[in-house]
């Protein structure tokens, strides 16, 4: 049977966030033992050489040139941001409520769809997009001196990756997905190079860590090349609420590893992001389901 587009978008997406979920665990589980800048520039380097060589030898290598492209450019920036913010707000806080924030991200992505892209946006998908947000204050939960800053960081994290989605779904298409995948790795772990000192220098890195990198990369390396297919594959609409598996993921991680349970702040707020999520991808599927009927019932004209 053959698999549709959004369908092969979908399991793309949930292959993605299955890898990112445990690298996150594994940046997670180092991150008390060096900065920030440490683990992208030595994560960042190992996803670069690898991905490097089976771009190589599928062909997939193009004029360096392509990063100047705007939105290549645009999509390796906000990568930057969001792993250096990520990455920072896994030492500070619970696996599993740093996933449950980025929840939002779907609803980031159709709210940057609609003032970017100009794909319409009714009254109830405005209304799931600012219930969602609430779902992500209720996470969050800000108290008398105002927001955390590990929650100051996720909420960054959010934004960026939404717009490193929308980047990726303008980028040309004749660009191969391993190029753009190359690009970003490489641009990464120089952008990780240059915050090592800032953020506190080198520290020494023993064999364990460094295994725990270099599988972190390989599964890093599996995220991005399965979340630039999925988002240059399926609809936006149907393939960005596939995200919300990394919670579970997330979740399951941080109390196998961690020890981590989530309050039930966390979970109402996460439900009530991923409940919003849901609908503003049923009303989109309406809304299409809607265009396509109507077109199949306009008159045609004898040539």
């Amino acid at each position: 049977m053959q698999l549709t587009k959004n369908t092969q978008g979908a399991l793309l997406m949930a292959a993605s966030m299955a890898g990112f979920s445990c690298s996150d665990a594994l940046s997670k589980a180092i991150v008390a033992s060096m900065n920030a800048g440490q683990i992208i520039f030595i994560r960042g380097l190992f996803t670069a050489l690898i991905v490097y060589l089976l771009a190589r030898r599928m062909g997939a290598l193009r004029s360096w040139k392509v990063i100047l492209q705007p939105m290549i450019a645009l999509r390796i920036a906000c990568e930057a941001i969001a792993a250096a913010t990520y990455i920072t707000a896994l030492g500070m806080m619970p696996i599993a409520n740093a996933s449950a924030i980025q929840q939002a991200v779907p609803l980031a992505v159709t709210l940057g769809a609609m003032i970017f892209l100009k794909e319409p946006v009714g009254w109830r998908r405005w209304s799931a997009i600012l219930v969602g947000f609430i779902g992500v204050l209720i996470i969050i939960r800000p108290g008398p001196d105002g927001f955390t800053l590990a929650a100051l960081l996720v909420t960054a994290c959010m934004f960026a990756t939404a717009a490193r989605d929308l980047a990726t779904r303008c980028i040309d298409k004749n660009v191969p997905s391993l190029m753009v995948t190359v690009c970003t790795a490489f641009s990464i772990s120089i952008f990780g190079a240059l915050c090592i000192v800032p953020l506190g220098g080198w520290q020494p890195v023993n064999m364990t860590s460094l295994l725990q990198i270099l599988l972190a990369s390989v599964l890093v390396l599996i995220g991005y090349q399965a979340v630039i297919l999925a988002m240059r594959t399926g609809e936006i609409s149907f393939v960005a609420p596939f995200r919300y598996l990394s919670l579970i993921w997330s979740s399951l991680l941080g109390l196998i590893v961690f020890g981590e349970m989530p309050d039930s702040w966390a979970i109402i707020g996460a439900a009530i992001v991923i409940a919003s999520g849901i609908y503003t991808f049923y009303r989109e599927n309406k809304r299409r389901a809607a265009e396509r009927v109507a077109q199949e019932a306009e008159p045609r004209i004898p040539a």
